[in-house]
């Protein structure tokens, strides 16, 4: 239904609003690809992970049953490992409340 006074839901309303858009859209790729003059130097910092004593120290001593690691494995690939998928979703739904996602 069209509202004539305000011309909300017609076809000439929604195809002038996509073409000022467009026009919108076009303006601003222009202006990206046109060089500016003065280029401002931008300073660039890299992400840094810093590691306690107590962590460093954890994965230098970390230690783990490399056999039982590539049995596991080996059953994965053979499809004869047990995974239980209820525990698995509620794992995955845990995760997802703890990071604000639900």
């Amino acid at each position: 239904m069209t509202n004539l006074i305000s011309s909300v839901g017609s076809a000439a309303a929604q195809l002038k609003a996509a073409s000022d858009a467009a026009e919108k859209l076009k303006k601003a790729s222009e202006a990206l690809d046109t060089p500016t003059e003065k280029k401002e130097a931008i300073n660039v910092q890299k992400d840094q992970l810093i590691l306690s004593k107590a962590a460093e120290n954890a994965f230098a001593t970390a230690e783990f049953d490399e056999a039982k690691v590539n049995a596991i494995k080996a059953a994965l690939r053979e499809g004869n490992y047990p995974l239980n998928e209820r525990r698995i979703a509620e794992n995955f739904l845990a995760i997802e409340m703890m990071v604000g996602n639900t």
